[in-house]
């Protein structure tokens, strides 16, 4: 199967705005660490703690996944190169790479979405007035909006 110059060239609108997107996670990321910063240095608390030990584990998360991305971008304009030089076994090695690295990339971005929420769960701790069933809440929520 001959690997076409617009196969990889497809890919490059889709890592564009996941790039944009991981930049604008670590955007919001490094404003909490500076508001965290700023709250942890006037008292020092148990959800402040574990929000930067938090932070410290989504920061790492955050870097691998622009790597990847960035990296399956660059094997992307390889690729193209590949093709347009008529190597096209190594192209569809390349361009699988690229695949390869874009699937880690998601991956990675998955684990930091579940880790967001684990962290802004820390943050409604303590003011949680009770464990309450996620299905119980759904249900009463979408019954007092229907009124």
């Amino acid at each position: 199967m001959e690997l076409s110059i617009n196969t990889p060239a497809l890919l490059f609108p889709a890592i564009t705005l996941l790039m944009l997107a991981y930049t604008n996670r670590f955007l919001a990321l490094a404003s909490l660490v500076r508001k965290l910063h700023d709250d942890y240095i006037k008292k020092e608390s148990k959800t402040i703690k574990g929000q930067i030990r938090s932070l410290h584990i989504r920061l790492r998360l955050i870097r691998n996944m622009q790597a990847l991305g960035v990296l399956s971008f660059l094997l992307c304009v390889v690729c193209m190169y590949l093709v347009f030089s008529g190597k096209q076994i190594a192209s569809h090695w390349v361009f699988g790479a690229s695949l390869l690295s874009l699937l880690l990339s998601l991956i990675f971005s998955l684990i930091e979405i579940w880790k967001s929420t684990n962290a802004i769960d820390l943050e409604l701790s303590d003011m949680e007035l009770e464990n309450q069933n996620l299905i119980r809440t759904i249900l009463d929520d979408t019954g007092k909006h229907s009124n």
